[in-house]
């Protein structure tokens, strides 16, 4: 079956879901659910294609998804009739202050840029000491300012990481993927931290950042497929793979991040990482050395040196002998 741009990914999650031992079809449906409800209307395919793989699903989870579940598509619009009554919903349960089906609502007006992108925006190199400026306020903010860094970066003049050799970034990301289906942090991060060439420091900042934005950068240098990115956040965290909210914002965020942006933040990353190399080991000079010896005391000198006060004279003797 062919899923549209909406559901992207979606068959390749409902074939994991019917391997032994792995249940996620509580999560898938809760995603999908929340990927419908944030559209204000659908195609007639986009609505069919929700029909089908929810049906499939409500029957198959347990009692406390299928409520939330209802309880979402119970004040959306647009629910279709066909879901409405497998969940036991009639129109009049919609809420009366929902806008009326297929409408557009108001936009929200947009925020404007804080003061990390308008920042970020105006550095016009990347020496290692600008790199690690911009690493620091990344990571620094928060999920909408980082949005709006990512968002804004491809339209600076700011140099790319080279790509990653093709090869090498398809080994990365089947590694990856059996990792985080094993929920192995440890080997998820050593690999990421081969395959893009960073310090061990900076790849365990990557994968263990709570909001998740690094790791959907480093995925996306790697030209991760969408697929596998939302495999490895259902999987590789616990804490991530339960939140249905943060998987569907870093899955909107991966599907529209580009690959530059993710190149650039890995070149931040790496000159970062010099910066900090280059105050651990710092040059020698001429004169290191005559700073860095201790100052010994100054011995005085005897003001009379030893045999000053004795005369020798040829033939002198000693008196009484």
């Amino acid at each position: 079956m062919t899923v549209s741009p909406l559901f992207p990914g979606f068959d390749g999650l409902m074939t994991l879901s019917r391997r032994e031992g792995v249940d996620i079809r509580p999560t898938l449906l809760r995603v999908l659910t929340d990927l419908y409800v944030q559209a204000p209307s659908h195609s007639e395919e986009e609505a069919r294609q929700f029909i089908e793989l929810t049906s499939r699903l409500i029957d198959q989870v347990d009692d406390a998804t299928r409520a939330a579940v209802r309880a979402r598509l119970a004040i959306y619009p647009g629910t279709p009739p066909q879901i409405m009554n497998k969940l036991g919903l009639t129109p009049a349960g919609h809420d009366p202050r929902a806008p009326a089906a297929f409408g557009s609502p108001a936009q929200p007006q947009a925020e404007p840029p804080g003061e990390a992108p308008l920042r970020i925006m105006s550095h016009l190199s990347m020496q290692p000491q600008d790199a690690a400026e911009i690493s620091e306020m990344f990571f620094g903010t928060g999920p909408g300012e980082r949005a709006l860094i990512l968002h804004d970066l491809p339209q600076t003049p700011l140099k790319a990481s080279a790509r990653i050799p093709a090869h090498r970034a398809a080994q990365a990301v089947e590694t990856l993927e059996m990792a985080a289906f094993a929920a192995d942090i440890e080997n998820f991060t050593l690999e990421l931290r081969e395959a893009l060439i960073l310090p061990a420091q900076m790849a365990e900042q990557v994968v263990n950042d709570p909001g998740g934005e690094p790791l959907a950068c480093a995925c996306k240098a790697l030209d991760m497929p969408s697929v596998v990115f939302q495999r490895v956040l259902l999987f590789l965290k616990p804490e991530v793979g339960c939140s249905v909210n943060t998987v569907y914002r870093l899955s909107r965020l991966y599907d529209r991040l580009s690959e530059r942006s993710a190149l650039i933040m890995l070149a931040a990353w790496r000159g970062s990482a010099m910066v900090a190399t280059r105050a651990k080991y710092q040059p020698a000079l001429y004169d290191d050395e005559r700073h860095r010896v201790r100052t010994a005391p100054g011995q005085a000198r005897p003001s009379q040196q030893p045999g000053a006060g004795v005369v020798v004279l040829n033939g002198w003797k000693n008196p009484g002998r």
